[in-house]
């Protein structure tokens, strides 16, 4: 079956696939630039970007002028609902007319998602970093695409003043799966992007390329904002992994940049975001900070028992102690380990006795790994042998 496209100057175009507006406008700047006259829109495209700014804030199929600017067909089904795609790309378009507007160059870049986009504006410092991660949170906590893009029709005037670029037809993607199941992915992509490190400075010596000090390492209870951070970490608890923003700026995992732009959901990631959960219950209502180097769940609870014994029931508060840590050294796999350790952390919280975050979340990233078949077996034995050693001295 053969396409057809419009191409700038109105005339269509058989045999390719017809592109969106944004990518057609970027095509029609590049070719003035390569005829060698002055880069500028076309007046083909600039009256069309007029269009889509009188679009914005109306409902998509309402605005007549953006009606030859769309791509995706309506359906001829007799049906009065408009398709979630098309309804997406009039939100995308009225954003990029938005962006567009007065900009010099072309405002849509292939590999620039929103997440990147908000990491650059943070870098201009245009604005504050609280700033920045206010509206993206915001945006990321959006109830349906209605309000998605009423808090993107704030960022992008934003990122525009700064010179920063925006894939369009990544968010259009994104727009259309925002009501649907695929939204976790979008987030997590989103909060990857903006927690990307970034490549490492070849000056950093053995430094380069290691992953950033884990937040748990450098919280500091006395801090006026410690308790707000906290709050953030354990929203998280029972979430999937990556998809929780205000965690995002918590997060320290190293990924490759291309899993970072799918969203991938990596054992890293989870064993980090489990860890940053159990660390926030446990941290809370303690003036020192509960991350204890050396300190191995087997350690640990090793220690509450010893604490048992001084108790009026000491013996029986010490049985069913070991009989909980034998049942967390019997998890089949991580879901099951992080469930028994949500069980646990509690307890360590109100005897105050700290742990080894560092130690858990290896233990989390490697409990059921295929690549390690070995790992769980490794730990159930040196866990028992520290719990034996802690609850004895």
């Amino acid at each position: 079956m053969r396409t057809t496209s419009t191409t700038p100057s109105g005339r269509p175009a058989a045999g390719r696939a017809r592109l969106s507006f944004w990518e057609e406008a970027v095509q029609d700047w590049q070719s003035s630039r390569k005829e060698g006259r002055r880069p500028e829109f076309s007046e083909y495209v600039a009256r069309n970007l007029r269009a889509l700014r009188e679009g914005v804030g109306r409902e998509a199929g309402t605005a007549p002028s953006m009606r030859f600017v769309h791509r995706v067909p309506l359906p001829d089904d007799g049906f009065d609902r408009l398709p979630d795609r098309y309804i997406a790309e009039h939100h995308t378009l009225t954003l990029f007319g938005l962006h567009q507007h007065a900009a010099s160059e072309p405002v849509h870049r292939s590999g620039v998602g929103l997440g990147t986009a908000c990491l650059l504006l943070r870098r201009s410092e245009a604005l504050t970093e609280a700033a920045v991660e206010r509206r993206l949170i915001a945006a990321a906590t959006a109830q349906d695409i209605h309000e998605l893009t009423q808090h993107l029709q704030r960022l992008v005037p934003l990122l525009r003043q700064a010179g920063i670029a925006l894939d369009y037809t990544r968010l259009f993607h994104e727009l259309t799966a925002w009501d649907g199941p695929d939204r976790n992915r979008v987030l997590r992509s989103w909060g990857l992007q903006y927690t990307d490190p970034g490549t490492p400075d070849p000056g950093d010596g053995e430094n380069a390329g290691r992953e950033r000090t884990p937040y748990w390492r450098t919280f500091d209870p006395g801090s006026q904002d410690a308790g707000a951070e906290l709050a953030a970490l354990r929203s998280g608890t029972g979430r999937e992994p990556g998809t929780v923003a205000a965690m995002w700026p918590y997060h320290r995992t190293r990924m490759a940049s291309q899993w970072r732009d799918k969203g991938s959901l990596t054992r890293d990631l989870g064993a980090e975001h489990t860890a940053l959960t159990l660390f926030a219950r446990h941290q809370q209502t303690h003036d020192r900070r509960m991350y204890v180097a050396g300190n191995s769940p087997g350690t640990a609870a090793g220690l509450l028992a010893g604490k048992a014994v001084a108790g009026s029931e000491g013996k029986a508060n010490t049985a069913a102690l070991e009989r909980r840590f034998g049942v967390l050294l019997t998890s089949a796999d991580t879901d099951e380990l992080a469930m028994h350790l949500r069980s646990l952390v509690p307890l360590l919280n109100q005897a105050g006795v700290g742990l080894d975050y560092d130690l858990l979340r290896t233990a989390l990233r490697t409990w059921d790994d295929p690549r390690r078949p070995g790992a769980a077996t490794g730990f159930r034995q040196r866990w028992d042998r520290d719990f034996h050693a802690a609850a004895s001295s």
